[in-house]
């Protein structure tokens, strides 16, 4: 805060100190004199902790807490008055924190109270040299960190392609040239690994496509490159088994980063600094650089670097649970998560468990599969939270923000029970937003509600992350949220079903009763593949009763490959039913998966019923996968209003999706460009949109084409409305080549940083046409029918950008396009679309053609006949 607002702040509280703590309602005041009163600018932790006579800390709060919740007779209730709590370590809560008599403990934000694990960084000069550039004394006490945020918006690690060419060795690469070596502190620099589905020229590594591995560079002398152990090991050893080539015993995801280990990017150094709103951290010199975006003036911003790796900690025992304390009206913000930065780094297995431990990839989690296995099966490491709860009953959380955090925001761990979310934020968060629960096969999570959250932009940092994240748990309820704007996964429920790959039955846990109803869930796995807007794996109950059961829900618009609900390996006895689904990449729900549980080759009992959707599925058994009433949609008209209604934040609620968290902004940078030839003078140009977008939303994307010069030789701008619907740009009037492209993103406040370069490609001329796409299948209702086929095996000499579906009424050819079109093709997997306004008991004659930049291919037809 500069010295002029901190001097009005001053004359306000004097001003008014006779009527009490400002922010602090009289009604508040005149509370129960148990009550305890904090104030982080008038507070003094010699004081009684008055209404008059505030505290300044949670710490002294907590003191005086202790003292008095032995004896309560009405909930007692910590004010704090609105400003910036600055934790240097957790407040650490147990039981002796609890309430008693059947009342709560209150920590009530009184209006703008933020518990922060930052520190403020000031004293900013410019760098001799560089131009733009600007430099600032580390914080004291700030040894390291992973995050930095102007005036609450992140910034971005330096980061920019790998410099070198790099070949894997059994530590880490032999490079190309010495360049990395003669960097300042190249064992600063983090290699990440983006993975996702094969697409066009994106490379494809990493440790499957639903994961972001990283690993630190633990030395670079001359060409070799050394990689920090245990994580190099951790993602390139993992057993596998020795009958089953290419299956690990983890059975999830490779054994080794693929594509040749190949980094995709590089972070975390000084030589990267080259784009506005990056920035680096020297730890050796305890100096902060940052190239401000434009528009900032760091004389005036409040600049943050999170130092604290957590805010709150509830340290409750199965023996001495921590119990009956709330959370209300309170903000989280500017913690950190080193683990990643350490030689651990972040070997991930999926939704942020990581493979950890000297002999992590050898033992963790294998259980029976390997000897000397940890138990029970998949027990990997959880992304910590930085707020936290381990065996706490009666928790609440509610009207609180948790943004600008670095691990997950808020975890309710081993233990919880009967405990709260209600009318939150979640937001800005570098992985998970809320875990309930663990898979470690401790007591579940159990009775936890999480009900009208509103949770958005988010995974920043660890990409693989997901919204909510549900292990093992009984009688949970996930209702009526919001999730938009994801990178990955909306809700992700249960684990250890994976041994179906291999025959065998899921791992036993002690889930059931649980319940996801009722949520708005769009805009996700924007970054990632192999997710859903809700995934559920491993056995959900013990039977159809008490499985689990997705209800109400309305989930639409995902981009990466995926289904808007995937049932994954060994789920089993879920009840998807009465959904609005739409808008997925190639299925609507399910999976079909064996039930390994005995011998008789059914399949996981599933019961999909009542169901709005695009996919068409008939009714029908399939030895347990039972298909019931389900509705063709051609168009939400098709679906009653009260069910679209109802989806969602409840009406006392919405005013969250006005909420702005930090100041707007610009977007963040698009990811995964990719290019395809679009003829001899043209490319074709794809991307993962901006998820992130600045609390403005994006109106256009611009695909800037460079020659191997680096000069800017062609762009095209496009609305984001119209890359939605094609998930291409054209660049046309290239010569030469070859050619990288980056993408930028523009809102109301400017243009995004550009996008990390595409690999090169040289356009060439498309003239073989592509086959017809093969299997159609016309699956009809009475006025509407689904079109379903299988893309080609091959296109000719150019990739499917489109298809072409005729219909025999006479009625314009639809041209399909979008993501799904894009990555069906080179994945086999399937594609569908609806037809609308058609007559009842007509016959109809359907063809669907590829299409291709060579131009449209031979069609393939099918004839059904609609219900009367």
């Amino acid at each position: 805060m500069s010295a002029r607002p901190r001097l009005a702040l001053f004359s306000t509280i004097c001003a008014v100190l006779a009527l009490g703590v400002p922010g602090i309602s009289a009604q508040a005041q005149a509370s129960s004199s148990s009550d305890v009163y904090v104030s982080p600018v008038i507070g003094n932790d010699h004081a009684d902790g008055t209404a008059r006579h505030p505290v300044r800390t949670l710490r002294r709060a907590q003191d005086l807490v202790r003292a008095r919740a032995p004896r309560l007779t009405a909930d007692l209730t910590v004010h704090l008055a609105p400003g910036t709590y600055r934790q240097t370590t957790p407040l650490v809560l147990d039981a002796r924190d609890s309430g008693t008599g059947g009342h709560r403990v209150v920590w009530q934000g009184d209006g703008g109270a933020v518990i922060s694990g930052g520190r403020q960084v000031t004293g900013w000069r410019r760098v001799p040299g560089r131009p733009g550039l600007w430099s600032a004394p580390a914080p004291q006490g700030l040894t390291d960190t992973r995050q930095l945020y102007v005036d609450g918006v992140r910034a971005q690690r330096a980061r920019g392609a790998v410099p070198v060419q790099l070949t894997q060795t059994a530590t880490g690469y032999t490079a190309s040239s010495d360049t990395l070596a003669h960097w300042k502190h190249p064992s600063d620099a983090e290699f990440v690994y983006t993975s996702g589905e094969a697409l066009w020229n994106i490379e494809r590594d990493g440790l499957g496509q639903w994961t972001e591995p990283r690993c630190r560079i633990a030395a670079a002398q001359g060409t070799t490159i050394t990689m920090v152990q245990p994580c190099w090991d951790n993602s390139n050893k993992r057993v596998e088994f020795p009958d089953i080539p290419g299956r690990t015993v983890g059975m999830v995801g490779p054994g080794k980063l693929t594509d040749g280990g190949r980094a995709t990017y590089i972070e975390n150094a000084y030589e990267l600094l080259d784009q506005p709103g990056e920035w680096y951290l020297d730890r050796t010199a305890h100096t902060v650089y940052y190239l401000p975006r434009e528009g900032e003036r760091l004389a005036h911003a409040d600049v943050e670097a999170a130092a604290g790796e957590k805010l709150v900690e509830g340290r409750g025992t199965a023996a001495a649970p921590v119990h009956d304390i709330a959370f209300r009206g309170l903000r989280f913000s500017y913690a950190t998560w080193l683990t990643p930065s350490r030689p651990e780094g972040f070997s991930e297995i999926q939704a942020g468990y990581t493979v950890t431990g000297a002999q992590g990839w050898a033992t963790q989690g294998l259980c029976q599969y390997v000897e000397g296995g940890t138990c029970p099966f998949a027990s990997w490491t959880k992304m910590p939270g930085n707020v936290s709860f381990a065996y706490g009953q009666r928790i609440e959380f509610a009207d609180d923000v948790f943004a600008h955090l670095g691990a997950a925001g808020l975890d309710l761990g081993t233990g919880t029970k009967d405990s709260t979310v209600d009318g939150s934020v979640f937001t800005d968060i570098s992985g998970n937003g809320l875990e309930i629960g663990g898979v470690d096969g401790q007591t579940p999570a159990s009775g936890v509600q999480v009900t009208d959250n509103h949770l958005y932009g988010l995974p920043r940092e660890y990409h693989g992350g997901v919204a909510v994240l549900n292990g093992y748990t009984q009688h949970d309820t996930i209702a009526h949220n919001q999730i938009d704007h994801v990178g990955y996964s909306a809700i992700s429920l249960g684990w250890g079903g994976w041994p179906d790959k291999i025959g065998d039955p899921a791992t036993p846990n002690p889930s059931h009763d649980n319940a996801v109803r009722d949520n708005l869930v769009f805009d996700y796995m924007q970054m990632l593949d192999d997710g859903g807007g809700i995934y559920t794996q491993g056995l959900t109950g013990t039977s159809m009763t008490d499985g689990e059961k997705v209800t109400g829900n309305v989930i639409h618009d995902q981009w990466g490959l995926g289904k808007n609900v995937y049932t994954d390996n060994g789920c089993t006895y879920e009840t998807v039913e009465g959904n609005v689904l739409y808008h997925a990449a190639y299925a609507n729900v399910a999976s079909r998966h064996t039930d390994y549980r005995d011998d008789l080759g059914n399949n996981d009992p599933t019961l999909v019923k009542g169901n709005w959707w695009e996919e068409g599925t008939a009714d029908g058994d399939n030895k347990g996968l039972v298909t019931s009433g389900n509705t063709i949609m051609a168009g939400l008209s098709d679906v009653p209003s009260d069910v679209l209604e109802n989806a969602g934040l409840e009406a006392p609620y919405r005013g969250l999706l006005n909420l702005r968290v930090g100041a707007l902004s610009v977007p963040e940078a698009p990811s995964r460009v990719g290019t395809s030839t679009a003829g001899a003078d043209a490319l074709y140009v794809t991307f993962n949109p901006s998820f992130a977008d600045g609390g403005s939303p994006v109106i256009s994307y611009t695909a800037r084409v460079h020659d191997a010069s680096g000069s800017e030789v062609g762009r095209r701008t496009v609305s984001a409305a119209e890359f939605k619907r094609t998930a291409l740009v054209r660049v046309d009037g290239l010569t030469g080549g070859p050619f990288t492209v980056t993408v930028t993103a523009a809102n109301a406040h400017g243009d995004s940083a550009p996008s990390l370069a595409s690999a090169p490609l040289t356009p060439t001329a498309a003239t073989v046409p592509p086959p017809a796409p093969t299997s159609p299948k016309l699956r009809t209702a009475r006025t509407a029918a689904t079109l379903a086929w299988t893309p080609p095996t091959t296109t000719g000499d150019a990739k499917v950008v489109g298809y072409l579906v005729t219909v025999s009424d006479g009625r314009d050819p639809i041209a399909v396009t979008g993501r799904d079109v894009l990555v069906g093709q080179p994945s086999a997997k399937g594609m569908f679309r609806v037809i609308g306004e058609l007559k009842p008991g007509t016959s109809y004659t359907v063809t669907v053609a590829t299409v291709t930049a060579a131009g449209t291919g031979a069609a393939a037809k099918v004839t059904a006949t609609t219900g009367s």
